[in-house]
């Protein structure tokens, strides 16, 4: 009997405390959805974005707030906005002899730990994607890591197994929720320095059994691009069958301005999905939300670059970009059987170090030097000048800041931006878990709201209160559901996916 009248003391203390502290509040009004919602096949269909570069852009200064200008950890921000799930880059060794950074965010194993950890934090899962090279891995190039350089293809082999091996151990050891794997990076012309079916088959088998062995609960993707080239995708995923790869997901990126029409995405994805019975998505889409550059980098979309096409059916506006990413997830859910299993949206957080809008002259030459500085330091651009050490060709010309800072989630100051709410948007009938004010945030007066629901209190909006509260989902509002949000709210680790958008 004591240890309950202690609960309740308990109980109504922290209710006093909240009511002085003036955090009852009344449900707020929500702002319109800017896209229709989506009925997904898959309930686990995945909402998720790259944010690769984050820690090296952190480090230059830069900071990541809500729509209404409330500084947050950007995890915090992605997950109360609908994202689910969060995807990052693991490059090898991206550094010269010197120690000095490649740029494009120094992708090392520890980068993709931290981010893990703290995408774990707010609920959200990691998608590690190995390049298994020490810079870009894609179409262009696939060339293994320097330590790897004169391997034969079994040596490769090993050394593939081993540092995933000790990669994923690493990541899971700092506290992050991994869920999916990807072997390589736009493999559709080799991976780590192979170039044959048959050599590339044992190193992404390699990769594979390294993650099998860790964890038989993650899913394994293979990772194609170029959709457009309908006859070559299917060639792909019948290479992977007839040489007997071991993996779940066959993936593919998909830019509008390069990858053909959404109704082909859906066609070669459906490939897959119905001959071999794989999930498919896409790892990899974006599109920008203006013409206008805001770091002095020139952008893979401008007014004289991708910005015009048969498939480009946006507007170049917080609404286009919301409604791309919104029909990208509509092509992939059409996928039969629910074999449809999401997409990422590559690198939402990628803006600029330095605001160049509104310069001119002087004033912006200025502002785009201490930029190149800035990326030459931290890392924090698409590539650096000592990447020429392993890639003279490419980043060793052509290094600067993001091409990506009009395509990002987040003004030029970090602040989200209206289309970022579209990753809660097309959640049909979902809501908030742990946010019983209705307001768009997790806070002390959801917390609150729930206390006056268990000591019998009159609340307003009950059944918002119980349905969204209920953070353990077990049909019960208790006060073990507060001490959960309460855990969430400063951060600390909680067993249930608070804070991240949820179908009834």
């Amino acid at each position: 009997m004591k240890r309950k009248n202690h609960f309740l003391v308990l109980t109504v203390l922290i209710l006093t405390l909240c009511l002085s502290l003036n955090c009852i509040a009344a449900t707020a009004e929500t702002e319109p959805a800017i896209v229709e919602p989506i009925d997904f096949q898959n309930p686990d269909f995945i909402r998720g974005m790259d944010v690769s570069s984050l820690i090296t852009l952190e480090n230059a200064g830069v900071n990541y707030s809500t729509e209404s200008g409330v500084k947050q950890d950007i995890m915090q921000i992605l997950a109360e906005n609908g994202v689910n799930y969060i995807r990052v880059r693991v490059w090898n060794d991206p550094y010269d002899a010197e120690g000095n950074g490649y740029g494009g965010g120094n992708n090392d194993v520890m980068k993709a730990a931290e981010i893990g950890r703290r995408a774990a934090l707010y609920g959200m899962k990691l998608s590690v994607d190995f390049h298994y090279s020490d810079f870009w891995a894609d179409p262009a190039k696939q060339k293994a890591p320097k330590a790897w350089s004169g391997m034969n293809l079994n040596q490769k082999c090993e050394a593939v197994k081993a540092f995933t091996a000790e990669s994923l151990n690493t990541i899971k050891n700092a506290g992050a929720d991994i869920g999916m794997v990807q072997i390589g990076n736009e493999t559709t012309t080799g991976i780590c320095g192979e170039n044959s079916w048959r050599n590339m088959a044992q190193i992404m088998n390699a990769g594979s059994a390294a993650v099998r062995a860790f964890s038989p609960d993650v899913l394994v993707a293979i990772h194609f691009t170029n959709p457009e080239r309908t006859d070559t995708i299917k060639a792909l995923a019948d290479f992977l069958h007839d040489y007997n790869v071991d993996y779940d997901v066959f993936a593919t990126s998909y830019y509008p301005y390069w990858h053909g029409s959404l109704q082909n995405l859906t066609n070669v994805l459906n490939y897959a999905a119905e001959k071999y019975g794989k999930y498919a998505m896409v790892a990899e889409t974006s599109y920008a939300n203006t013409l206008m550059d805001t770091d002095g980098h020139p952008n893979t979309v401008s007014e004289w670059n991708n910005n015009t096409g048969d498939n480009l059916l946006w507007d170049f506006s917080y609404e286009g970009q919301a409604q791309e990413v919104r029909d990208v997830m509509y092509a992939v859910n059409k996928v039969s059987d629910g074999k449809g299993l999401g997409v990422f949206y590559w690198e939402g957080a990628w803006i600029s170090v330095g605001d160049t809008r509104r310069l001119g002259g002087a004033d912006y030459t200025a502002r785009v030097e201490k930029n190149k500085l800035i990326w030459e330091k931290e890392g924090c651009g698409w590539a650096a000048s000592y990447s020429k050490e392993y890639d003279p060709d490419d980043a060793g010309k052509w290094y600067g800041g993001s091409a990506v800072d009009n395509q990002a989630f987040f003004s030029p100051l970090g602040a989200a931006l209206p289309s970022l709410r579209v990753f809660t948007d097309v959640v049909q009938d979902g809501f908030l878990l742990g946010d019983t004010d209705c307001d768009g945030t997790v806070d002390s007066p959801d917390v609150a709201l729930i206390l006056r629901v268990c000591v019998g209190m009159s609340v307003g909006n009950k059944d918002d209160v119980i349905l969204r509260g209920d953070a353990d989902r077990d049909g019960q509002l208790t006060i073990f559901d507060a001490t959960y949000i309460q855990r969430y709210i400063v951060g600390m680790h909680t067993p249930y996916p608070i804070g991240i958008v949820t179908a009834p």
